[in-house]
């Protein structure tokens, strides 16, 4: 890059900025399989399957590190609910710092969903209110269980759509956010 190569914190920055998570794994994805899946969307720096400490059983969740932080948004913008081995994955932007995953700030609750409601479809309704950082539709061995969570980016989003979703009508039955 010549002599505007960014200082270390730079890169750490910029590096940050082009990693995804990849969420709702089946225990059989390895590495090698995310690497296939997300390669073409451009140069990897690398990919882990996170595993629980003790056991090494993955844990159902990854992540995806791209060389350029326009191949990661490309990815997140295209390829967010795909499928490997048959199962569709979440993807959002990797967030490592705590505080904003865990504040509350910007999470809704979303209850009363017919089951055919299913993550892409939470996520394509409610991107309307603002940049979600997260949102998932709780399952269990039998489908839907009826509820679901949004996290957005900011409590102006969240309460965008809290004003404009709630008491509205999805496949025959009136949410409740």
């Amino acid at each position: 890059m010549g002599s505007g190569e960014p200082n270390i914190a730079g890169k750490k920055k910029k590096y940050l900025k082009a990693a995804l998570y990849v969420g709702d794994l089946g225990p059989e994805v390895t590495e090698d399989m995310l690497y296939k899946k997300f390669r073409p969307a451009g140069p990897l720096r690398f990919t882990r399957i996170c595993r629980d400490p003790v056991t090494h059983s993955p844990l159902g969740y990854g992540y995806v590190n791209f060389r350029f932080p326009a191949d990661a948004e490309w990815a997140l913008n295209t390829m967010n609910f795909d499928l490997i081995n048959g199962k569709p994955f979440r993807l959002m932007w990797s967030q490592p710092d705590d505080r904003l995953r865990k504040s509350g700030v910007g999470n809704i609750f979303i209850k009363h969903l017919d089951k055919s409601i299913d993550n892409r479809t939470l996520f394509y309704l409610f991107s309307a209110f603002g940049n979600i950082l997260s949102c998932k539709v709780v399952c269990d061995d039998n489908g839907s269980k009826g509820y679901a969570y949004v996290h957005f980016d900011s409590l102006a989003a969240a309460n965008r759509a809290i004003w404009h979703m709630n008491g509205v009508w999805l496949n025959n039955r009136q949410v409740y956010v």
